[in-house]
């Protein structure tokens, strides 16, 4: 995924099918009937994923249509959007789905759906196969209940382009599935901690957790006012870096001193920080998600996806700490940046949506921050240049970086005064290696985000949620005789949760997601003279209280060979 092989990517990317959510077998499939091909052909299998369907309640359901639309240029879909009737006003959850279809030649593109100015989806696309691909996403949005509880405009875009050469048009269809509360449920207590970001299972909590009573959408930042009574503010931020150029590369830059074709100010760190009138608030580790065009190789990407590519999860800060401040009825300015991006560059969205629960019982929460302690941000690359002389050389880049922050605040709400702490660390740890003209381009990483919340007052036992997320990369881009390209590349994505309450653990949940690809293909040349050949393989585990589920998916040059549940 070197910009040498970048180059050659443009041709590649030409052709390609991508990745989806689909609904594990019942049991395992057995090897298909008839064998792989010898290389791929024109069609392949259409996009699936390892991760598991979004469960559904056994109760009255009600489907309405957002969009429906087919994008062929930068111009959003428009429309607008009503609550269900005959599904109350109350739903115990609520389903996200996407449909698409395409064929003939295009890149991988990046879209997103707002609903009343809300992002409520992020999601990039397969690239298509001549005979034409269809994928479907699904997602769990009922933490958007508010604002889905009535009427809004709905705004979606998946920005393309089609022309003699890229052909795709992208048809796609998106539903919302409202799933009716059987009853009214219990009154109403105060929140939970927000627990574990979007990227993590929730652990078994003591109570369901309540969705927010507030959503203020922020887009790229701006001035937030919150109600006078919010007891619980989080912040989630869709990052991501895309829109061509080299931030779409971010974790493979260089500094200025090195030489390759795509450099940053000090290296591949980055951060995601967010901060409140100036002073930073939260901090990050972006998913380092590798679209379906990723690392020169269109190929690995065709049946099944790297980890996120179709379903861009949200990063979570918990600002409850800071509520006593925004309580106060005046717009406080909140600012979303990203470490290490080089001044003036473009590449980053980061669009905010703020979720608010409220203390229904009164009219001002009131409180303070007591607490605000950030470590020094380490940001330290050493480049070591390839030896001269006959032989293989490589030139080396080692990163090392990482930031940590405490912060901790009370409100005083209507069952007592409530102390929120949240402490991150932030790690990373990289060695890139590349050949000159970047024939070779190798890269192995770790980036780890650790996060401890903790609630507690008067009325209740300290509660904590620690969630430790690890993202890895391991992968190798090669340019050999007679133009063969070769990426082997192994990716990861990992997160486990504990609950205690007091002394005593309630919950625990462990994701691990892993994707391992090889592919090969002849660069250059004529689609049809490149006799590309490739193997993928992802399984994905989910264990803890709310159960098990552990899927495996196999191909080998577009057909799925292995389909297995082991749960």
């Amino acid at each position: 995924m070197s910009m040498l092989v970048g180059t050659i990517l443009a041709a590649s990317a030409l052709f390609n099918a991508g990745p989806a959510t689909a609904t594990a077998p019942a049991t395992a499939t057995a090897a298909p009937a008839v064998p792989p091909p010898a290389e791929f052909g024109t069609d392949w299998h259409d996009p699936v994923t390892a991760a598991p369907p979004v469960s559904k309640p056994r109760t009255k359901s009600c489907e309405v249509t957002v969009a429906k639309a087919r994008f062929k240029d930068f111009t959003p879909y428009e429309g607008g959007y009503a609550p269900p009737a005959g599904c109350g006003d109350r739903w115990e959850k609520v389903v996200l789905r996407l449909d698409g279809k395409v064929k003939g030649r295009q890149y991988d593109r990046l879209g997103y759906l707002r609903i009343g100015g809300v992002e409520v989806f992020r999601t990039s696309t397969p690239q298509p196969s001549p005979d034409g691909i269809t994928w479907s996403v699904e997602k769990d949005v009922t933490r958007y209940s508010e604002t889905l509880g009535r009427d809004q405009r709905v705004e979606m875009l998946i920005g393309n382009v089609v022309n003699d050469t890229y052909t795709g048009i992208i048809d796609v269809k998106v539903t919302l599935t409202f799933y009716e509360k059987e009853k009214d449920g219990a009154p109403r207590t105060a929140p939970e901690a927000p627990g574990i970001a979007p990227d993590a299972p929730r652990t078994a909590p003591d109570t369901p957790p309540t969705p927010p009573d507030r959503i203020l959408p922020l887009g790229d930042g701006t001035t937030l006012t919150t109600p006078r009574n919010s007891e619980r503010i989080v912040a989630e931020v869709y990052a991501t870096g895309s829109g061509g150029g080299c931030e779409e590369y971010w974790y493979m830059t260089v500094p200025e001193t090195a030489p390759y074709s795509c450099k940053a100010d000090k290296g591949p760190y980055r951060e995601v920080q967010i901060k409140v009138d100036g002073r930073l608030a939260g901090i990050a580790a972006p998913f380092p998600t590798v679209w379906t065009g990723g690392w020169s190789n269109p190929f690995l990407w065709y049946v099944i996806p790297g980890p996120r590519a179709f379903d861009v999860k949200p990063i979570e800060y918990d600002l409850t700490p800071y509520a006593g401040l925004l309580n106060d009825g005046r717009p406080h300015q909140v600012e979303v940046s990203v470490v290490g991006v080089p001044k003036g560059q473009t590449g980053w969205s980061t669009p905010v949506n703020v979720l608010v629960w409220q203390d229904e019982k009164r009219a001002h929460v009131t409180g303070e921050l007591t607490r605000h302690k950030e470590g020094g941000l380490a940001n330290e690359s050493t480049y070591t240049p390839a030896s001269p002389g006959p032989g293989e050389s490589a030139h080396r880049l080692d990163t090392k970086g990482g930031h940590r922050l405490s912060v901790s605040g009370y409100v005083n709400t209507s069952h007592g005064r409530v102390t929120t702490t949240v402490t991150r660390t932030l790690a990373h740890s990289s060695a890139h290696r590349w050949t000159e003209g970047e024939a070779m381009d190798a890269l192995k990483a770790t980036w780890t985000d650790r996060e401890a919340i903790t609630t507690g007052g008067r009325a209740a036992q300290t509660r904590t949620v620690r969630t430790d997320r690890t993202y890895t990369m391991d992968g190798t881009t090669t340019l050999g005789a007679g133009d063969r390209l070769r990426t082997e590349i192994s990716l990861g994505d990992r997160a486990e949760s504990v609950t205690t309450r007091g002394d005593r653990r309630i919950g625990r949940s462990v994701i691990d997601d892993r994707y391992d690809g090889d592919a090969t293909y002849t660069a250059n040349v004529p689609r049809e003279e490149r006799h590309a050949v490739g193997t993928s393989r992802e399984r994905y585990r989910q264990v803890g209280d709310g159960g098990c589920h552990d899927r495996t998916l196999a191909t080998v040059q577009g057909v799925l060979t292995e389909d297995r549940l082991r749960c």
